[in-house]
């Protein structure tokens, strides 16, 4: 927005230094700092609002014993994302962009379905229920519709010259993988569903433990940052091998906007945490990088990008499949002796074997970093 505002007064005598918000450098910086900032102004009050209400966190079952007490900090901490982005990008970014326009709708979608999640469970607690939030098949519902709807939009209308039902594959230059017809577009359709569900789900089981979430997201976001202002000129993709997307590089903004938020956000949620993001922000988050890396037809490199968060989920998925057919192969005492992992998500497992909660998280973002570090060499490694 404040491009459109201020562009005009170019011309103008002592002016001429406003074409620096024609620079989507300069905008991306303005946008994490302006969404860093935007946390630490909004962030107090929103905290304030939340411990009078009483909005304290539900502890999820099987959580070590030693997260008992987080009991009384307040959830609902995924508002102060929520806004810091969104009010940030709406000031920096071209809002007739569609790449821009679809990230942010994608994540108000899933930070919707997050927010009345976490609503359900305060009412059931306050209430004396079990804490079962909104039924797992409409938050499933909620998300495979977002995924049906981006999928068929971008099949539909493609966003630039390429196909819009297409991908691409890290290691592999000016390779792109498309249905052997278009009537097949319908599976590109449930790619993007998928890739929209998973990433979104991984996020939220994740953010389990003070930080560590917000802070691999942040690793994230900058690095789709990068790749977004890449494949958004043509000089750097034609040099690095790799699709030119016209329009793209103003997610490059928006992807800076969510780094700074969760950067902002990490001075509330660093352990001991004054809040949580809970289902609002955790949601919300995989959302945008969900998004994100679907219109920048990444969706392949999100696996690397996102390699922690994948890891959390497999490790969910596994022991829960092991637990299941142990148990009825052998009973319940066998399966619940021989466990995959001490406890999931993964980041518990290595709580229960005498990790510090501090350890776990630091070390995890290492690792975002390495992985980080790993996707950006995808580039040359062609």
């Amino acid at each position: 927005m404040l491009n459109y505002l201020l562009l005009p007064f170019v011309g103008l005598d002592h002016f001429g230094w406003l074409r620096l918000f024609g620079f989507i450098t300069f905008r991306a910086a303005g946008a994490a700092v302006t969404a860093l900032l935007l946390t630490f102004i909004v962030g107090p009050i929103i905290i304030k609002r939340l411990k009078r209400m009483r909005l304290h966190q539900v502890i999820r079952e099987g959580t070590p014993d030693a997260h008992q007490q987080k009991g009384r900090t307040p959830t609902m901490g995924g508002l102060i994302l929520l806004g810091a982005t969104l009010i940030s990008t709406i000031l920096w970014a071209r809002l007739d962009n569609r790449y821009v326009l679809l990230a942010m709708g994608s994540m108000v979608w899933m930070g919707a379905i997050g927010f009345w999640d976490d609503y359900l469970k305060l009412k059931q607690k306050m209430a004396g229920r079990k804490n079962t939030g909104l039924v797992e098949g409409y938050k499933l519902v909620g998300q495979v519709s977002l995924g049906l709807a981006l999928g068929f939009y971008l099949w539909k209308y493609p966003l630039s010259t390429l196909p819009g039902a297409s991908t691409t594959l890290p290691f592999y230059k000016y390779t792109l993988i498309v249905p052997l017809t278009a009537g097949l577009g319908w599976l590109y359709v449930l790619f993007v569903t998928f890739v929209m569900t998973g990433a979104s789900n991984a996020v939220n089981v994740t953010d389990g433990l003070d930080g560590l979430a917000a802070g691999l997201v942040a690793i994230s976001a900058a690095t789709f940052a990068f790749y977004a202002y890449v494949f958004g000129r043509v000089d750097a993709s034609n040099y690095l091998n790799v699709y030119f997307l016209r329009g793209s590089g103003e997610l490059t903004v928006f992807c800076a906007a969510v780094m700074g938020a969760c950067i902002g956000f990490l001075w509330y949620n660093t352990h001991p945490a004054e809040v949580f993001m809970g289902d609002t922000g955790s949601l919300a988050l995989g959302g945008a990088l969900a998004s994100i890396a679907i219109l920048l037809k990444s969706e392949f490199l999100l696996l690397i990008v996102g390699g922690v968060f994948v890891a959390e989920m497999m490790s969910v998925i596994l022991q829960r499949f092991v637990y299941k057919y142990r148990k009825k192969r052998h009973g319940v005492e066998y399966a619940n002796e021989h466990r995959v992992f001490k406890r999931a998500p993964l980041h518990h497992h290595f709580e229960v074997k005498g990790w510090d909660e501090s350890q776990v998280v630091v070390r995890f973002w290492i690792i975002g970093v390495l992985f980080a570090f790993f996707a950006l060499s995808t580039l040359k490694l062609r």
